[in-house]
């Protein structure tokens, strides 16, 4: 099975929707949220996910942040280990 990076766009995007909605978080909507953003940063984000809709937008993005991996949780346990070669070739 490909990682989720290994799909295009869409894919990726309704996969995370689908394993939110497994996981019950797209429940009843009864939360309403309300920001100020630059209007470059939306359309960019539009454009790069190919959501058009704001609502949608922000709904992904929250999944996005609900399920992505913890990067920094596995950076912090290497504990200083750096692999062999990465700062001076081996």
């Amino acid at each position: 099975m490909s990682s989720l990076e290994d799909q295009p766009p869409g894919d990726r995007r309704a996969a995370l929707v689908h394993a939110a909605e497994e996981r019950g978080l797209l429940g009843r909507k009864s939360l309403h949220m309300a920001g100020r953003f630059s209007e470059a940063l939306v359309e960019e984000a539009k454009r790069a996910s190919g959501i058009s809709e704001t609502t949608d937008l922000l709904t992904y993005a929250l999944i996005k942040v609900a399920l992505e991996d913890a990067f920094g949780e596995r950076l912090l346990a290497r504990k200083g280990r750096v692999p062999k070669g990465t700062f001076v070739a081996d």
